[in-house]
């Protein structure tokens, strides 16, 4: 497959009952040209909904042995791939990207779709959605009747404070403002780990972190370099997550 003929790739993360798919819908619809060739791959644990029947071509994709079972679509100019809602995002995201360098593919954009109410309803899952907001280009505040403008504000303003380089949009009834400006495969994102160029990490003879530019020409057979593993997919000598995360099937029902 030539540069030329690769899709467009976008991840569309966060919980169930967030209207992912009710918001693909409109991105694509708005977004896209009538000459693009859009399909949605979306988890076989996702439940069937009515607003599939908007989507231009669905296929489905199964979760196996830690692996996603999936084959790139012939002919699509852009492939949408929306994550089990129920299962952790950082579990299936670290799956995506082994998926996407072996059908030699790139990550256009991660949109994160955020279910208001049930954030508020539920403090825990700041950090949940702190490891979504981490990957996303873009994040979309849906759901947000009845949640206080508060809450909303305090939401952002936490994101703010960290310098999140991510888009952040508000959804109203499922509809996006400016869908070619979400679709839009400008990278934003905090996390590196879709990135070409890899960042490294140098040890010392004695196993201490040291910079790049501190390393003399005497230490440079001693020095040891290893891939920088993103934070959210590092894990301890157990096999635990360095960072753990709230289970959000608990919280769906």
């Amino acid at each position: 497959m030539s540069a030329s003929e690769k899709p467009l790739v976008y991840l569309i993360i966060g919980a169930a009952t967030s209207g992912r798919r009710a918001i693909l819908a409109d991105l694509i619809e708005g977004g896209l040209e009538a000459t693009d060739k859009p399909v949605v791959l979306v988890s076989a644990e996702e439940a069937a909904s009515e607003v599939d029947a908007r989507l231009p071509r669905m296929e489905r994709w199964t979760w196996q042995d830690g692996f996603m079972l999936m084959t790139p679509p012939t002919g699509a100019s852009h492939l949408f791939v929306v994550l089990d809602g129920r299962r952790s995002q950082v579990d299936q995201i670290e799956v995506f990207k082994a998926w996407l360098e072996a059908h030699r593919l790139e990550l256009a954009r991660c949109l994160c779709v955020v279910n208001c109410q049930l954030a508020e309803r539920h403090a825990p899952l700041l950090a949940w959605y702190e490891a979504c907001v981490h990957f996303a280009d873009v994040v979309l505040l849906n759901r947000r009747e009845g949640v206080e403008n508060r809450w909303v504000s305090d939401f952002l303003n936490h994101f703010k404070k960290q310098f999140v380089p991510c888009l952040f949009e508000t959804v109203k009834d499922n509809r996006v403002k400016n869908p070619a400006l979400v679709l839009d495969p400008q990278a934003r994102r905090v996390s590196q780990a879709f990135d070409e160029e890899q960042d490294w990490i140098f040890t010392n003879a004695e196993g201490d972190e040291i910079d790049e530019e501190d390393i003399t020409d005497d230490e440079e057979e001693e020095v040891q370099a290893t891939p920088a593993v993103d934070p959210y997919f590092e894990r301890r000598n157990g096999g635990r997550r360095v960072k753990e995360l709230p289970d959000i099937a608990k919280y769906l029902g």
